[in-house]
């Protein structure tokens, strides 16, 4: 994500580094090139001009003229002057404790509100919760039954009389939710193509009715400042609590997420970031701030880490490498490890790699490809790669689809990699090491 917008910051982050001694007029040279990356971002003029005046008034002083890295400084106040445009946040959900929560996500037919239910019954669910999903959408074909197919996925229950009116159906959820004994209800409305006094009225007796304690809009990031605009309208006629951007994993413009909160006043709380059910992401302005920026979002990298990699597999292999041991068993492992955190370039962005020259082409293709080749070696091969000859590599070449000089590149990275791990056992048995380094296997 943010990929355009990451390497036009960097572009002007270096130019300016590079020149030491900072003046007014390379700063402000360096401002403007700053302000057309956020343009070309589709970011909302007006944000992108106050963003560029606060960065400024903050620039031109003596403070980063005279610093001993005024390059450094430069990116430590952009950063800042993004942290505020996109905050504060707070991805908090405020639970009833008198009864039944009620969630209500709305916006455009097309944003992937009905997906993006699912996410949030599943998101709520991993935090004790209890959720219900409420078939509210009497308008899309098949709505109900994408809903009722996302429910028995994530083994929610989900709600649905399509003979009643939406706000009918959303007032009767919240009993069938208390008989069910379900103290979350998420109620998918209904969308249109575009904005419509039908629509608006429809939300806002199922507002009345049912007054939920979140109202959420479902915006598209990749519709940029269209996403902005509805998300402006849906606030002045229904007074939202703050935006979920979908998609936000294919937006390589990043307009939507530096605009909203400025256009609207609203937080967003959490992004979509792929098709899974599992792949919504709390949102902080802070973490998003160091993936615009190419530095990173390690907190939201570890916390990922915690939730699907296998604690007693990482013992495992610890105990392992302390008596100097890594095979291409240890390898397969660390694959089948990063593939459970999410799409490859989502890894390298959260770790400070995303959009970096030399990475930017790399795809989830790649590590299919070196789990082919590794699953087509023997388990001798795999123990002892050094009895891997020319008629043996040219056997698992073919039987894996690839060229000899794929496994030769394959084992040259694993060879290095095992010099490593042997290296960091020997430290540790000495005392000097702490946890083993993070791999990336095929990127070595």
């Amino acid at each position: 994500m943010f990929e355009s917008i990451t390497k036009s910051l960097n572009s002007v982050f270096k130019k300016l580094r590079s020149q030491g001694v900072l003046t007014e007029d390379s700063i402000n040279e360096g401002l403007r090139e700053v302000r057309m990356a956020l343009l070309e971002a589709d970011v909302s003029f007006q944000v992108a001009r106050d963003f560029i005046k606060a960065v400024t008034e903050r620039a031109i002083g003596q403070d980063v003229i005279k610093s001993v890295s005024p390059g450094q400084q430069i990116v430590k106040i952009v950063s800042d002057e993004l942290v505020r445009l996109m905050g504060p946040t707070d991805p908090s959900i405020p639970y009833n404790t008198n009864g039944v929560t009620v969630i209500m996500l709305c916006g455009l037919q097309g944003s992937g509100k009905t997906t993006t239910a699912g996410k949030l019954a599943g998101y709520i669910r991993k935090r004790g919760r209890s959720p219900m999903l409420v078939a509210a959408d009497t308008q899309r074909p098949a709505a109900i039954d994408q809903l009722v197919v996302l429910g028995n996925q994530l083994d929610v229950p989900v709600f649905s009389e399509p003979t009643f009116t939406p706000p009918a159906i959303c007032k009767m959820s919240i009993k069938n939710a208390e008989a069910a004994g379900c103290d979350v209800v998420i109620l998918d409305t209904a969308g249109r193509l575009h904005i419509d006094d039908a629509l608006m009225r429809e939300l806002r007796e199922i507002d009345k009715k049912v007054k939920p304690h979140l109202k959420l809009l479902v915006a598209d990031a990749m519709t940029g400042q269209d996403a902005v605009n509805s998300a402006k309208e849906f606030n002045d006629q229904l007074d939202i609590d703050g935006v979920i951007l979908t998609k936000l994993d294919g937006d390589a413009r990043g307009g939507a997420a530096l605009s909203i909160k400025a256009v609207t006043g609203k937080p967003i709380k959490f992004v979509g970031v792929g098709e899974k059910l599992d792949r919504l992401e709390e949102f902080h302005a802070d973490r998003m701030a160091g993936r615009i920026l190419g530095m990173g979002d390690v907190v939201t990298f570890v916390e990922k880490a915690q939730e699907t990699i296998d604690k007693e597999q990482v013992a495992d292999m610890q105990k392992r490498l302390l008596k100097g041991k890594f095979t291409f068993d240890d390898f397969l492992n660390q694959l089948q490890q990063i593939k459970k955190m999410g799409p490859l370039q989502d890894v390298l962005s959260m770790i400070g790699f995303g959009g970096m020259q030399g990475l930017d082409d790399i795809d989830d293709n790649e590590l299919p490809r070196l789990e082919a080749l590794i699953r087509s070696m023997t388990p001798e091969e795999r123990r002892h790669p050094e009895v891997l000859n020319g008629s043996r590599r040219r056997r698992i070449a073919e039987g894996s689809g690839n060229e000899i000089q794929d496994i030769n590149a394959l084992l040259k990275q694993f060879k290095q990699m095992r010099k490593m791990m042997k290296g960091f056992g020997k430290k540790k048995r000495r005392g000097k090491g702490g946890g083993p380094p993070l791999q990336f296997p095929g990127l070595a």
